[in-house]
């Protein structure tokens, strides 16, 4: 079958055709219109000028994703849109243009969790992949492990109390003068530094539990650079990069680890913006070869916000029952949407 798939969560504008069914998972067109340049004038995501883009872009990108495509809206057999969570003005462009979408042309319309869908990345660089595995989903604005026991159900063992990883690595990224989003930039830069130079705490929360906290290292750092400041010396940028990037990698390790061990998973997939970071994709391959553990990895295009992912989602949900109407609403939050699934067309 043919899924439209649209998402509109932050600051990118995404729609895509995916083809799924039995044995198939194919790409057919995955068209993102990116703010970058528009928010990079401002150090970071405007929610205002984010949905403002988003208006401006999504019939547009809708048309270019049937056309690479070459599949008629006819030929649709259902509409996955995200729906939560996100940036609520930027959700509801998407969810409205979605629902209007649906109804006019009476195509079965499908909610879906924006971290579900950055998980569903991983189904299609990996043919192979089905549930259970363990999945770790590190974007910025979300650090989460989960247990997925079937393609519809996720079971939260871990998260973060307060920062998401990608969000840490961008403010800092961010500081010491890297360029928007400061991230990527920062995962290039800790190649030329000492991982070990520069004491930093570690996220990853002491004891039994499965949680990290990134505000306690984002401080530390801060305060090394105002102290460097007040003191007038230079700061090694690369040894800072270096320094941070492998106490954030060791935490979000160490934690997938017990996960695997508590769990006895023996499939672990990387999901969401941070799962590009080179570091990070190098100590998990590292840890599930020790481990004799299957690792799956989106491909790094897929690995930020995008339809194509909110499509694949979209299939498993369709299949599971999910559908929405005409009274589907956006949600902020992780709580999602339940009380408005109630209304199919």
């Amino acid at each position: 079958m043919y899924l439209l798939g649209i998402e509109s969560s932050c600051d990118e504008t995404s729609a895509a055709i995916v083809e799924m069914g039995d044995g198939v998972r194919r790409i057919c067109s995955n068209i993102v219109a990116s703010q970058i340049e528009t928010h990079k004038l401002y150090g970071g995501v405007v929610p205002e000028i984010a949905s403002r883009a988003h208006v401006e872009a999504i019939s547009r990108v809708t048309k270019d994703a049937l056309e690479t495509a070459g599949i008629p809206l006819s030929k649709v057999d259902a509409i996955a849109v995200t729906a939560y969570p996100g940036l609520i003005g930027a959700l509801l462009v998407g969810v409205n243009f979605a629902k209007s979408l649906a109804y006019a042309n009476r195509i079965p319309l499908v909610p879906i969790n924006h971290i579900h869908g950055h998980v569903a990345a991983a189904y299609l660089s990996n043919p192979d992949l089905k549930p259970p595995f363990l999945a770790l989903v590190v974007s910025g604005g979300h650090t989460s492990l989960y247990k997925v026991t079937d393609d519809t159900h996720y079971e939260e063992l871990g998260s973060t109390r307060d920062d998401a990883a990608g969000e840490a690595f961008d403010k800092i990224g961010r500081v010491i003068g890297l360029p928007y989003p400061g991230g990527a930039a920062l995962d290039a830069l800790a190649n030329e530094g000492d991982p070990k130079a520069i004491p930093l705490p570690s996220p990853a929360l002491a004891g039994e539990t499965l949680d990290f906290s990134f505000s306690g290292i984002k401080s530390a750092a801060l305060n090394y650079l105002n102290e460097k400041q007040m003191k007038g010396e230079a700061v090694d940028r690369a040894d800072l990069a270096a320094s941070y990037t492998a106490r954030i990698v060791e935490a979000l390790t160490k934690k997938a680890e017990r996960a695997l061990v508590e769990t006895g998973l023996s499939t672990l997939v990387l999901a969401g913006g941070v799962a590009a970071n080179s570091h990070l994709r190098a100590a998990l391959t590292a840890l599930c070869k020790r481990r004799k553990v299957t690792l799956a990895l989106p491909e790094r295009s897929l690995c930020g916000d995008n339809a194509a992912m909110i499509a694949a989602a979209g299939y498993y949900e369709f299949l599971a029952g999910t559908r929405a109407g005409t009274d589907l609403n956006a949600s902020a939050s992780d709580e999602g949407i339940g009380a408005n699934l109630s209304s199919p067309f």
